[in-house]
């Protein structure tokens, strides 16, 4: 995947750049400044200390340019490029995906292991907490479903929880997903959810990340990850999630970048949904089904009609009033004015068909 012509000048940028990037003190927005001001990452480089110390970087960034660690990480990324379906899209090539650029602060190199090609497709990002309810959990997979079902690609950040859900959702019906990854792609992050990166490669999509291959989680690096998914995207779908979670720092970005939010409301007594309520209040989109969604996206009408991931009503008074609201099963008893041992038979059987299920003491419709 040669991202310019193959001749020694060009090749001596390509790897610039990666040691440009390995720098302390060297973020994305510095890392943008020092090739406007010296015109490549080449001309960095090379730059007296008088010259590097001119253009705001410290004495630190400057010794480490000669530092043979920086060296080796840099030729160990090259030799990454080599193998197949792994690739690096800089920002001021024509293959970087052109939402993305919009932003105020893109990540001048990306990483990606499987389809580039993917990252140009209309995107739409499901995020939530990683403690997600089993409803929750139901509710992103089946959303993801039904969304991929209708063309679009599911971004989202391979965490526990919703994100796993969602990209698993888009998987199960064929779709394309993105994991945006809060590590370098060599430190895959969570460990659990590997098997789950390998299948979204196999499947065309992509593990994206700004962060050096050898990269390590660092608390720092999500909220940098997140405005990545908000960039690649054309809205965020939040299902479940705290007042101080991330995905509302990926929200508000899709806000700041002029993109759509979403947010599916739940039962006041639900934690996991008092972030989702604090964005509806904010201004973003209370969400029921897909087409809440799809309604909202005047531009991307072409697309197939998607069915609603929604619980549908049934003719089980007990299940609705589940979907309506989680119920200890004492204010179930009280709610629909049943003796308790009725409550309790019929939960129980509704649970062995999958229907229900009993999370801290108090039960929830699964979704269908």
């Amino acid at each position: 995947m040669p991202l310019f012509e193959s001749n020694t000048h060009t090749c001596s940028e390509l790897e610039a750049r990666l040691r440009l990037q390995l720098l302390p003190d060297i973020g994305s927005q510095r890392f943008h400044k020092l090739v406007a001001h010296f015109g490549c990452a080449r001309s960095a480089l090379d730059a007296s200390a008088v010259q590097w110390r001119g253009a705001g970087c410290s004495d630190a960034s400057g010794q480490a340019r000669r530092d043979s660690g920086i060296h080796q990480s840099a030729a160990a990324a090259m030799a990454w490029l080599e193998r197949a379906d792994q690739h690096l899209l800089m920002w001021d090539q024509p293959d970087y995906p052109a939402l993305l650029k919009e932003i105020a602060d893109p990540p001048p190199l990306l990483f990606v292991r499987g389809d580039p090609g993917v990252l140009e497709r209309p995107q739409i990002a499901v995020v939530g907490s990683r403690r997600a309810s089993p409803p929750g959990l139901d509710n992103a997979r089946a959303f993801a479903r039904s969304l991929a079902g209708a063309g679009f690609t599911i971004t989202s950040g391979l965490a526990l929880g919703v994100d796993g859900a969602a990209h698993q959702g888009a998987l199960d019906v064929g779709g394309h997903t993105i994991a945006v990854l809060g590590t370098g792609l060599e430190k895959l992050y969570p460990q659990k959810h590997r098997a789950l990166a390998q299948a979204i490669v196999e499947a065309r999509g992509a593990l994206v990340s700004e962060f050096p291959l050898q990269a390590q989680a660092q608390p720092g690096n999500f909220p940098r990850r997140n405005r990545i998914i908000s960039g690649l995207s054309l809205g965020v779908l939040v299902i479940e999630a705290s007042p101080a979670s991330g995905s509302l720092i990926t929200a508000r970005l899709a806000a700041e970048h002029g993109r759509e939010v979403w947010a599916l409301p739940g039962s006041i007594h639900h934690p996991g949904a008092r972030g989702c309520h604090q964005l509806i209040r904010d201004g973003a989109q209370l969400v029921e089904t897909v087409d809440h969604i799809l309604e909202g996206l005047q531009g991307w009408q072409r697309l197939p009609p998607a069915s609603s991931p929604a619980p549908q009503r049934s003719q089980d008074p007990l299940l609705n009033a589940l979907v309506a609201a989680a119920h200890t099963t004492e204010g179930l008893a009280a709610a629909l004015g049943w003796p308790l041992p009725r409550v309790m038979a019929q939960l129980t059987e509704l649970e062995l068909q999958g229907r229900v299920v009993s999370q801290a003491g108090r039960w929830f419709a699964r979704a269908s």
